[in-house]
């Protein structure tokens, strides 16, 4: 071997790329600041919750993307250093390859590079490629224009440049497919196109992004946006889609202007019985050429439905639904009319790479809904009707039948959970019916009378009858403002409502539809890290949750917990296993009165609530129990096969903060399991514990034990009063303070010297870090 390949074997894996692939990837064309980016991180780490403490997951990065133009990826690299073979990064780069869609993977050890071309069904896929013969953008566009036959009017739409923030806000990897896939589509003649994404993971500003690069590039010149909600319509106007500026109207008080050319409308706006004349009929059935029918869903998946006749009517413009929940039913469907989806990002794939907030859910049963209930012969409810005789169930409750003490033991159990929370997080109480939602907004002011008496907006029902919540509803949602804090409703928040810092989701309605079930759940999905939002809860008391089981659903809760009879509804760290009873059988409604639902009203019937489970969904989807203690083995060991091997990692790693980093990444909680297993106790020992049962020593107790060696003498005076103030801060806060240089700037180091001087005491720098590791040394001697 000579000394020059003796020398590359020494690089890091980072200098490899910058000593050898970078500058290959320049030599080929490459542009630095608009095609090559390095460290890639495009994940942001899922969100991982144990008891009430969260940390992140390891975010997905590639080594290298390779960009046609901003947002366009071309091509994943994945980098080693050169005492591996040119193909050992191969299947990580193939891994983010197909993650961001990319059509190319490359592996470089830094000798050459290893290509393998994703769009090849035959011949040649992957072939080895000199540094000097990496190819061009030209090259690697042509090549995959060639495998997807596009024509050059068709490159010249699928090219046109995404919207350029000011602020720097460009679209995160999924948002790119599914725009990336929709320009393609379109560029190659499709007209009917579904994209499915989950609640929360941006599909406004997905649709923004296609219909700006579509306009600017021409291709579709006259465009109408459809929502279901007119906050929706007015949040995108502002939002989203204020780039438009002056080429953009809302369509209102059915009016119609032909003088713009994005149109933005509130679907019923535009549709309505033929005595008040369809306003879409005012265009011209050519009119529009690109329509977009956001959460399509709701209406346009009826083939009898408003928006469905409007759709037919500009039957010859491109139209695409975007949607969360797909309707796929004997009579309703989306695909009957869109076609598969082009792109679809799950709610499992959002909690996933950390977009979206994973939830827990409390399960709380009440003993009537389990048992049943039947009145005593000639039993008369609150309003003095004779009630009929039968067994009511879950079914009925809140129907048919209302119990108040049940709406008065729901409210109480909410307000508990907000208490030992906090009385300010934003709920949403989804009930059976307006009536309901009224009901339990009075029994919840009951429960938090002192709060409601300062504010009267601290709990509102926001019903489609009432307008003074409607008016709410803005407030509502809007992180600033503080009231109000807990709503009630029905249906009118089960969608397109964006609630970003709701942390509480109460089901008391029996729901059985998977749509209905996946746009409620979509209410909370939402992370703000600045608002301390980084995962919802779930409190069910109509076993609604059972929906989890359903093949269907693809975003698993991180707990189950079923509180008993006098538990708190904030799940300890810890449960203890329980059965709940099987739930009453169906039964028919009652004959309709005046044309509403008969309803008895029961005040004198006593509930009271059954049932306790903590579980959690393992890596398989099926429900576990575990606490922080199981959960922590596994994790650890998982990492390290046995003491022996973590002894060796955590004597030889020159930072112990790197291990405890690592271990926090794959969701080891250290804080959580310090608070159970004890306090005063070094990570070190917290793991050495709880994984292979040795006795724990706290960090005063291995502090004290250093002192005893009287190992300090060797230094002068100055030295010795750092590494004694490091021990007491060792002591106090653990051993990732006394590795950073800062801990030098704080009391009571400061008023020993300077940094520069405290240094100095040691001989330098390099021996301030070596008396350092000694000191660890001596603090985990064996």
């Amino acid at each position: 071997m000579s000394a020059s390949e003796e020398n590359k074997k020494s690089l890091t894996e980072r200098d490899i790329c910058t000593k050898f692939i970078t500058p290959a990837l320049v030599a080929a064309g490459w542009d630095l600041q608009s095609q090559l980016r390095e460290e890639v991180t495009f994940t942001a780490g899922r969100v991982i919750v144990r008891g009430s403490q969260v940390t992140r997951g390891e975010a997905r990065r590639a080594d290298c993307v390779l960009y046609y133009k901003p947002g366009m990826p071309l091509a994943v690299i994945e980098a080693k250093d050169n005492n591996h073979s040119v193909s050992a990064g191969m299947q990580q780069a193939l891994a983010g390859a197909e993650v961001l869609d990319a059509p190319f993977a490359f592996s470089s050890n830094g000798d050459a590079f290893l290509e393998h071309d994703r769009t090849c069904r035959q011949g040649v896929v992957e072939r080895e490629v000199a540094l000097t013969a990496f190819p061009s953008p030209s090259e690697l566009w042509r090549r995959y224009c060639a495998a997807k036959n596009l024509e050059p009017a068709e490159q010249a739409v699928i090219t046109q440049d995404y919207h350029a923030d000011a602020s720097g806000k460009a679209p995160r990897y999924y948002q790119q497919i599914a725009i990336n896939r929709t320009m393609e589509a379109i560029a190659k003649g499709q007209n009917r196109i579904l994209l499915v994404m989950a609640t929360g993971t941006g599909k406004t500003y997905t649709a923004f992004q296609i219909i700006w690069r579509l306009w600017r590039a021409r291709a579709k010149k006259r465009i109408l946006f459809l929502a279901d909600r007119n906050i929706l319509v007015d949040q995108t106007r502002i939002n989203d889609f204020k780039p438009f500026e002056s080429a953009m109207t809302k369509i209102a008080n059915r009016q119609v202007d032909k003088s713009y050319e994005i149109y933005l409308s509130l679907y019923q706006a535009v549709t309505g019985t033929e005595e008040e004349q369809n306003i879409y009929k005012q265009f011209s059935p050519d009119f529009f050429d690109l329509i977009i029918v956001d959460e399509c869903h709701r209406g346009s998946a009826a083939a009898d439905s408003a928006w469905r006749e409007v759709l037919t009517y500009f039957s010859s413009a491109t139209q695409i639904g975007m949607t969360a929940t797909p309707k796929e039913t004997r009579d309703v469907s989306n695909m009957d009319y869109f076609g598969d989806p082009i792109y679809t990002y799950s709610l499992r794939q959002g909690i996933d790479d950390g977009f979206l907030a994973p939830y827990k859910v409390v399960r709380i049963d009440i003993d009537k809904d389990l048992q049943g209930w039947r009145p005593s012969a000639g039993k008369l409810d609150k309003n003095g009707r004779l009630v009929e005789d039968r067994i009511y169930n879950q079914r009925d409750f809140d129907r048919t039948l209302v119990l108040e003490k049940r709406t008065e033991l729901v409210a109480r159990k909410v307000t508990e959970f907000l208490r030992l929370t906090d009385r300010f997080d934003k709920a949403i109480v989804f009930c059976e019916d307006i009536d309901h939602a009224e009901r339990m907004r009075k029994a919840l002011v009951n429960e938090n009378a002192d709060l409601a008496a300062i504010n009267a907006k601290y709990i509102m029902r926001i019903t489609g009858d009432d307008n003074e919540g409607k008016m709410e509803l803005d407030n509502f949602i809007d992180p600033e403002s503080r009231f109000p804090v807990v709503v009630t409703t029905s249906r009118l928040l089960s969608t397109g409502v964006d609630a970003q810092t709701c942390k509480l989701i109460v089901l008391d309605q029996r729901i059985e539809s998977m749509t209905l079930f996946k746009q409620i759940i979509g209410r909370g999905t939402r992370i703000r890290e600045e608002y301390d939002k980084f995962f919802f809860t779930i409190m069910d008391f109509k076993k609604a949750t059972e929906l989890f089981a359903d093949p269907d659903f693809d975003g698993d809760p991180v707990q189950i917990y079923e509180p008993g009879e006098g538990e708190p509804p904030v799940p300890p760290e810890d449960g203890v296993a329980g059965d709940a009873g099987p739930d009453g059988s169906a039964q028919p409604l009652p004959p309709e009165h005046g044309g509403k639902r008969l309803k008895y009203v029961i005040d004198d019937v006593p509930v009271s609530i059954v049932a306790e489970r903590v579980q959690y969904y393992g890596a398989d989807g099926k429900l576990i129990t575990e606490s922080i203690r199981d959960y922590t083995r596994k994790s650890v060991l998982r990492q390290f096969c046995s003491l022996d091997v973590f002894l060796h990692a955590w004597s030889k790693a020159e930072r112990k903060s790197a291990i405890i980093a690592e271990l926090e990444k794959r969701g080891v909680l250290l804080e959580a399991l310090s608070e159970e297993v004890g306090r005063g106790l070094d990570p070190f020992d917290l793991v050495c514990h709880v994984a292979w049962g040795q006795p724990p020593k706290t960090r005063q107790e291995r502090a004290d034990n250093v002192r005893k060696r009287d190992y300090f003498g060797k230094y002068s005076e100055t030295a010795r009063e750092v590494l004694n103030a490091l021990l007491d801060k060792y002591a106090d806060e653990g051993i990732v303070p006394i590795e950073d240089f800062t801990i030098l700037n704080v009391q009571p180091l400061s008023e020993i010297g300077t940094p520069l001087e405290l240094i100095d005491a040691f001989g330098g720098r390099d021996q301030y870090l070596q008396a350092i590791r000694e000191l660890e040394k001596q603090l985990y001697v064996a």
